[in-house]
This record gives structure tokens, C-alpha cells and sequence, in this order.
């Protein structure tokens, strides 16, 4: 199988600049959006072969997300449950027969810090969620998580000690669910390189000098191991101050 996650910063700005080209080229059985911006009937996709299941967020040009895949779920639950997260669309659960697909765009903290509590409380909230869907079959956990876990996953990391995306408490957040056995696929393969990042700054000469962050990931079921065969950066797609993210992954069988 290949997912692909991708932070669009808007869906309909992003269509206008290729995103198209780059999801039949891709060609993934499994692909999630972060940041759609609109509200239902704003856009029509054509992507025959697909099921689409659109998470909307009330306030109208915010936050949202989407999963568009080739085989039919069993089942899809949209958000947690909890108002809040409900109302800006974040989250977007598919089972399958033998794995859940959790596509997530967390909440960043803001760069006052003001949302840090409500971001904790999230990540709390959606740690519990995880280990409840590990204990029943593994999950593909994805998206724009708005974390810089280690210093060689940003390129200016003394300078941003403390800030948002890269506070200690939210780093530490990420080490908790990768410490409980979750596995960061992209350092599953490429532990040590440096320059992989998945967001950048639309300040000029920003993404060509490569000054960026990681914050986008495929996080797995430890017992998913030995299915996994690639996780990818595709750094050189424009379309959004993001790049896509793309895991190829066997499909897992009878596990549970």
C-alpha cells in the first residue's frame, strides 16, 4: 500500500497549483489532507476510484481535513467526540479490516503560546484515543502534527528552543507515544539525516535555502514493523508551504 499525508494550506488554492498533477502522478491507495479551508459544497473533486470523507470545520476557511482512499472502510468516525475538536474538523478515523487509519491535523500552540494548554489537553485526549485503537487492531497514525520532535528535525534549532512547535512540553508529548512502543517511520529508515523537512516558511528564499521543519508524519503500530518499506519526504512538490509526506507499508494481515 502507499498513503500519502499532505498539509495543503487550502485545498482550492492548492487544486489551482498542481495539486492534481501530483495525486494521479503519486498514484496512493490512501491519501489525507490537513488545512482543507471550505466548507461543504465549495468544492467538487473528481478522483474516480476514490471514496472521499471531508471533516469540515465550522468557522469557514479553517483548519479541516480529508481521506481519499481506493478501498471502502468499515467504518469512519469523525473527531474524538469532544466539541472542540469537532468544530475545527481535525481528525478523521477509518477502520479497516486490519488496521485503523488515523488522519489528524493538531492544533499549533500559536506563537504567544496562548493555545499550549489547549494543545497539551489534546494530546492527553488523543494519546488515550491511539492506545485504545492499538489495543483492538495496529493504526497508521498521520498528518500535520505541528511538533519538531528532535533538534535534527529543524534546521534552526537553538534559536527556537521554547517555541511553538518546539516547546519542551510538546516534544515531550511526542516522546511519551513513541516511547510506548508507536514508531516515527521516517527515522525508522533515515535515523540520522539531516534536512528532511516537511514545512517551510513562505519568507523569501526560505524553502530554497531549505530552512524548514518536520512536523508532518506517518507514526505506526510497533507490531507494523516489519511491513514497512519506505517513508518519503517529497520536498521538491510546491502547491503549499508543506510538502507531501508518502509511506509504503505491505498490507498487514491477520494482525491483531
Amino acid at each position: 500500500m502507499k498513503l500519502v499525508s499532505w498539509n495543503v494550506n487550502g485545498i482550492r488554492a492548492c487544486v489551482r497549483k498542481g495539486f492534481l498533477d501530483y495525486f494521479h502522478e503519486v498514484d496512493a491507495d490512501i491519501f489525507c489532507l490537513q488545512e482543507i479551508k471550505l466548507q461543504e459544497g465549495q468544492i467538487n473533486l473528481e478522483l474516480e476510484g476514490y471514496h472521499q470523507y471531508w471533516n469540515y470545520a465550522l468557522r469557514k476557511g479553517y483548519s479541516g481535513t480529508a481521506v481519499f482512499t481506493r478501498e471502502k472502510p468499515l467504518n469512519v468516525k469523525y473527531g474524538l467526540g469532544e466539541a472542540d475538536t469537532q468544530e475545527e474538523g481535525r481528525i478523521i478515523t477509518l477502520e479497516f479490516e486490519e488496521f485503523y487509519l488515523v488522519n489528524v491535523y493538531t492544533p499549533n500552540s500559536k506563537r504567544d503560546l496562548t493555545r499550549l494548554e489547549y494543545r497539551l489537553e489534546w494530546e492527553d485526549e488523543l494519546y488515550s484515543y491511539l492506545k485504545e485503537l492499538d489495543a483492538q487492531k495496529p493504526f497508521i497514525y498521520c498528518g500535520d502534527l505541528n511538533v519538531a520532535h528532535q533538534e535534527i528535525d529543524l534546521k534552526n534549532h537553538k534559536t527556537n528552543h521554547g517555541n511553538s512547535g518546539f516547546t519542551t512540553e510538546e516534544r515531550g508529548k511526542m516522546t511519551r507515544l513513541l516511547e510506548s512502543g508507536f514508531i516515527d517511520t521516517l527515522r525508522h529508515f533515515h535515523p540520522d539525516t539531516e534536512g528532511i523537512y516537511s514545512w517551510w516558511s513562505y519568507m523569501k528564499t526560505i524553502r530554497e535555502r531549505n530552512v524548514g521543519w518536520r512536523i508532518d508524519y506517518f507514526i505506526v503500530s510497533s507490531r507494523l514493523k516489519d511491513y514497512l518499506q519506505d517513508s518519503q519526504v517529497h520536498s521538491q512538490v510546491m502547491g503549499s508551504d508543506h510538502c507531501p509526506i508518502m509511506l509504503e507499508i505491505d498490507k498487514p494481515s491477520q494482525l491483531v
